[in-house]
C-alpha cells in the first residue's frame, strides 16, 4: 500500500492529499530516510512523522486497504 494512502486510512493524518504533501516536503521518513508518497508500506517499518515541533514515531503492525474508524489505531504502534 502505498504511503499516502496507509497514513490516511490508519488515519494518522485525516487526508491523503495533506500525507502527501507531508512526504513531498520532507516530514516522514522511514528507517531514518525521507520517502515520497509512492513508497510501499510494510509491515514491520517504522515511520516517522514531523508534525511542526512533533515528531510522531510508529511501527506498522498491520496494512488494510479498508478499515472502520474503531480500528484504524489497530493498524500501528506508537513508539516513544
Amino acid at each position: 500500500m502505498r504511503l499516502d494512502k496507509f497514513l490516511k486510512v490508519s488515519r494518522i493524518i485525516k487526508r491523503r492529499t495533506v500525507a502527501n504533501e507531508a512526504c513531498d516536503a520532507g516530514r516522514v521518513t522511514i528507517g531514518g530516510r525521507q520517502v515520497k508518497a509512492s513508497y510501499d508500506v510494510k509491515v514491520g517499518d517504522i515511520l516517522q512523522i514531523a508534525f511542526g515541533p512533533k515528531t510522531v514515531k510508529v511501527e506498522v503492525l498491520n496494512v488494510a486497504e479498508v478499515v472502520k474508524k474503531d480500528d484504524a489505531a489497530l493498524l500501528y504502534k506508537l513508539i516513544d
